[in-house]
C-alpha cells in the first residue's frame, strides 16, 4: 500500500473553497485507489502556524490537524491556499520558512489562487512560470519580477511546481494531479462524482476579457476607452478613434499601445468580445443579433474573435455559463 500525504498550508483569512475543493478531489481519488495490495492511501493534513481554529475569509473556521512545529515526516504534495490573509501570512517569517523547508522535502508544491504569493515569499517562483487569480496577476509580477506570470491558464505546471488561477481552479489543478498520479480513468471517475469538467474549456479570459488591459495615463485615451464601451456598433477604426482623441493616426496608435499594452484594434476587439460575453450570459438574443449589437460585420467574425479570446464558441459559452432562463 502506497501512501500519498497531501498537506494544505492555511492561515487566518484563507479562502475556504481553496482548501475544501482540492481536498475533496484528493479524498475522492483516495477512496477510488485505496484497494488491497498495490492500492494508494491518501492522507490529508491541514497545517497552521498556531494551534486552534483558523477562521476563513468567509467566517467559517477549520481546525488544522497540525501546527508547523508538529508537521514532520514525508510530504507528497504541499499546497498553499489563497485568500485575503495571504499577504499577512507572507509577513510571518517562521511560517514562510516552514513552507520553504517543507517544499524542499516534498515531491511537488502547489498553490491555489493567491496562494502563489506564499510560494513567491518562500523563494520558490524565481525563474519559473506561474499563474494566480486574474485580478492579481500584475501584482504578482510586480512583487516577484523573476517569475513569468501567465495570466490566462486555469493552472500552470512547471516541473514539480504547480499553480492555479482563482478559487475553483484549484479543483482543476488537483484533478490534473490525480490524472498524473493515477491515470485518466481515475480522474474521470472523480470528475463524474464531483460533477466537474475533466478538463475545463478555455482559460481565465472567459471570466474577464480585460485581463491584460492597462489603464492609460492620458485623459484623452481614457475618454476614448470609456466612449468605446458605449459605442461598440460604431466605426471604431483608428482614424475615428484618433480624431476623437485629437491626435494624428500615427501618434494615436503609438501612444495607445505604449499606455495600454495593446493596439487599438486588439483593444476594440476585446471590448466587443466582453460585451458579447455579457449578452450571451444574460439574454436569449441570437448570436447573429449579439454580433450586430457588438459591432461585428457578421456572426462569423464574432465566432472567430470569441473563439480566439475565450477559447470556446459563443454557443458553447452560452450553454455553460448562461442561466437557463436566459436561453430560449
Amino acid at each position: 500500500m502506497t501512501t500519498r500525504r497531501v498537506v494544505f498550508a492555511v492561515f487566518p483569512g484563507f479562502q475556504l473553497l481553496d482548501l475544501a475543493g482540492p481536498n475533496e478531489v484528493f479524498v475522492q481519488a483516495g477512496r477510488l485507489t485505496a484497494g488491497p495490495g498495490e492500492g494508494t492511501r491518501v492522507v490529508v493534513d491541514t497545517v497552521a502556524a498556531a494551534p486552534g481554529p483558523v477562521v476563513s475569509s468567509g467566517g467559517l473556521a477549520v481546525s488544522p490537524t497540525l501546527t508547523t512545529g508538529e508537521a514532520t515526516g514525508p510530504v507528497d504534495t504541499l499546497v498553499a491556499v489563497g485568500g485575503g490573509g495571504v499577504h499577512q501570512a507572507c509577513q510571518d517569517a517562521a511560517f514562510v520558512d516552514w513552507f520553504a523547508r517543507t517544499s524542499r522535502l516534498a515531491r511537488r508544491t502547489a498553490s491555489v489562487c493567491s496562494g502563489a504569493f506564499l510560494l513567491g515569499a518562500a523563494g520558490l517562483l524565481d525563474g519559473r512560470r506561474a499563474v494566480t487569480h486574474w485580478s492579481m496577476c500584475e501584482r504578482l509580477a510586480a512583487r516577484h519580477p523573476g517569475v513569468t506570470v501567465e495570466s490566462d491558464p486555469i493552472f500552470v505546471r512547471d516541473g514539480d511546481l504547480w499553480t492555479s488561477a482563482g478559487v475553483t481552479a484549484g479543483m482543476d489543478l488537483a484533478l490534473a494531479m490525480v490524472e498524473a498520479d493515477h491515470g485518466p480513468e481515475v480522474s474521470r471517475a472523480v470528475a463524474r462524482q464531483l460533477v466537474m469538467f475533466v478538463q475545463r474549456p478555455g482559460g481565465q479570459a472567459q471570466f474577464s476579457a480585460q485581463l491584460a488591459a492597462q489603464r492609460p495615463e492620458r485623459q484623452s485615451l481614457r475618454d476614448v476607452i470609456d466612449w468605446v464601451a458605449d459605442h461598440l456598433a460604431d466605426d471604431l477604426g483608428v482614424p475615428a478613434l484618433a480624431a476623437r482623441a485629437g491626435m494624428s493616426e500615427r501618434h494615436f496608435t503609438r501612444v495607445f499601445r505604449a499606455e495600454t499594452g495593446r493596439t487599438p484594434a486588439a483593444y476594440v476587439d476585446s471590448a466587443r468580445v466582453e460585451a458579447a460575453r455579457r449578452l450571451l450570459e444574460s439574454t436569449g438574443t441570437t448570436v447573429d443579433a449579439v454580433a450586430r449589437a457588438c459591432g461585428y460585420r457578421n456572426p462569423e467574425t464574432l465566432q472567430r474573435s470569441f473563439k480566439r479570446t475565450v477559447q470556446v464558441t459563443p454557443g458553447e459559452y452560452r450553454r455553460r455559463f448562461a442561466p437557463h432562463s436566459a436561453v430560449r
